[in-house]
Order: C-alpha cells, then structure tokens, then sequence
C-alpha cells in the first residue's frame, strides 16, 4: 500500500480539530464537498473509517483517533518549524496559548506581558486559567505556568517567579466570633474556605511545615470556589479562613483587614516556572513571551 498523502492527513486533522467540514474547509482554503472527497481518499486508501459523520457534527471513529494520536503531533512538530522560519524576522506574528492560575495569570504573567504586545502589535497572546494539571500538548497550549516542583520533567522550564510562602489568613471580624487555633488540628473546628481542584475532583489540602514537621491537614467549612480572588474576597468578608499565597493576602495583612493565623506553620514551595515541549523553543513568538515572563 502506498504511503497517504501528507495533505489528506493534514485535512484529517483540521476536520478533527474542528469537528466540522464546513469550518476546517474555510480553514484550509478549499470547498466542503473537495475536503469530503480528500478525507473519504485516505478512508477508502486505509480501509477503514476514520471520522463519524452526522448531520450535527464530526468526531473521530476508534481507528481515526488512534491515527490522529500518533500523526498530530508529527504534523504539530512540522507547522513549528515552519512557523519558526517564517517567523525569522523583525516582527513577531502568530497566536501564544498560555495555561496559568488565576493567581499566576495576575502576578506573573499578565503584568509582563503588556509591553510585549505593544512592542509586538501582530503578536496574539491567549491567556487561559485553569487549575487542573493539564497536558499543555495534548490541550494545545504553548506555554504552561505552574509552581516548579509541578512541572514536567520532559519540558524545558525556566523560572519566573520566587520561591511562594503559602499563608492562612482571617478577617478581625472572623476572629473575634471564634479563638485563632493555635495548632494545625485545631482548623478542623473551623469555617475554612476552600479551593477546588479540577483534575482529582478533590479539595486542595492544606500543607503545613513547622522545622522538620510537615502535616497535611483537611479542612472544611461553608464555601469552595476554584478561583484564588473569590477565596481572597470571601476571607475579607469575614466568612472564615482561607489558605493562599502570602504575596496576594500581604497588603491587606499591612492594612489590617487580615490577620495572619498560624504563621509558624506556613510552608514555601518552589516559585512558578514557565515551561514549554521541546519543539516550540524555536517559535519566535514563544521565545519571546518567555523572555518576557522570565524578566524581573
């Protein structure tokens, strides 16, 4: 059998992708009716089905996802390279996918990456915040942010940030309706706020390190939310303690509408790192953003 032609994978893919022939052929440039043709060539070359067709929508048959496993990333590793050559010139162009926090999004990330775009005005930066630890390649993102000891061990990672203290904090109001704990067992009896994690399902523990003593604690309470500010917001209004980074509670700690709880107790983990798949380092646009990111 004869090897399929690489523009009835590439159309393959772009039909996968986006689970429509009448968008991947605007896409792709061609009619509808010719991409049909193009993909029904490599099922009838195969002899097999690869895409399930509706009238509502296009996804891919067991066969067809096992091709588009194993020839995605190939064909993602060919368009970098040849981004990267396009891209060597004066300006950066194209779109840079980043996954963060919203707390990493907010003190990291967004606040170096403005001048970038008015530098670069054909530079594109989508900025997506998630919780969950995602595969950035298999989700299409160029660029992840996470804390360093939460990294990949196959990406490149640089780092951006310091290392982050993690604190608990309550309102004064919080705190004069219910003694402060003066140790780590004694939040179970408290309104603890608590932040959600998408990829367990589970609610994030509470690590603690006092010396050489580490506990992990579980804690409960009225309100779970999967977003840092809410957590923040809450524990000002003075529904219980919450558990975040000391930088983000820090000035409403100096202003006094917050209160340190335990701070003995407060552990520091390794900083935030920027880090990417191996074939994206030649992407002008990457390189860029990760210059940015790694400024102090």
């Amino acid at each position: 059998m004869a090897a399929p032609d690489l523009n009835h994978l590439v159309a393959l893919l772009t039909v996968a992708r986006e689970r429509s022939f009448t968008k991947a052929a605007a896409k792709l440039g061609t009619s509808q009716s010719s991409l049909s043709r193009t993909v029904t060539a490599l099922e009838t070359q195969l002899g097999t089905l690869l895409l399930m067709r509706t009238t509502r929508s296009v996804s891919p048959t067991e066969a067809g996802q096992r091709l588009l496993d194993s020839v995605a990333p190939k064909l993602e590793e060919i368009e970098a390279e040849l981004m990267a050559v396009a891209e060597l010139r004066a300006k950066a162009v194209g779109t840079v996918r980043i996954s963060a926090t919203d707390y990493a999004a907010n003190q990291y990330v967004w606040p170096k990456l403005q001048s970038l775009l008015t530098e670069h005005p054909e530079l594109q930066i989508e900025l997506i915040n998630d919780y969950g630890l995602l595969n950035i390649v298999a989700e299409r993102f160029d660029i992840g942010v996470r804390l360093g000891d939460l990294v990949e061990k196959d990406m490149i990672a640089t780092r951006i940030a310091p290392d982050e203290t993690l604190a608990i904090v309550g309102a004064p109001s919080y705190l004069q309706a219910r003694p402060a704990p003066n140790s780590p067992l004694d939040l179970i009896a408290h309104n603890c706020i608590n932040l959600r994690l998408p990829t367990r399902g589970t609610l994030m523990p509470w690590e603690l390190c006092k010396g050489q003593e580490r506990l992990e604690v579980k804690v409960g309470g009225q309100l779970v939310f999967n977003n840092s500010y809410q957590m923040l917001d809450a524990a000002l209004r003075g529904f219980g303690l919450a558990y975040l980074p000391l930088a983000l509670v820090e000035p409403h700690v100096q202003a006094g509408r917050l209160a340190l709880v335990l701070e003995d107790w407060f552990p520091t983990v390794t900083g935030h790192h920027a880090y990417y798949a191996h074939r994206r380092q030649s992407s002008m646009a990457v390189r860029l953003v990760i210059a940015a990111l790694r400024a102090s």
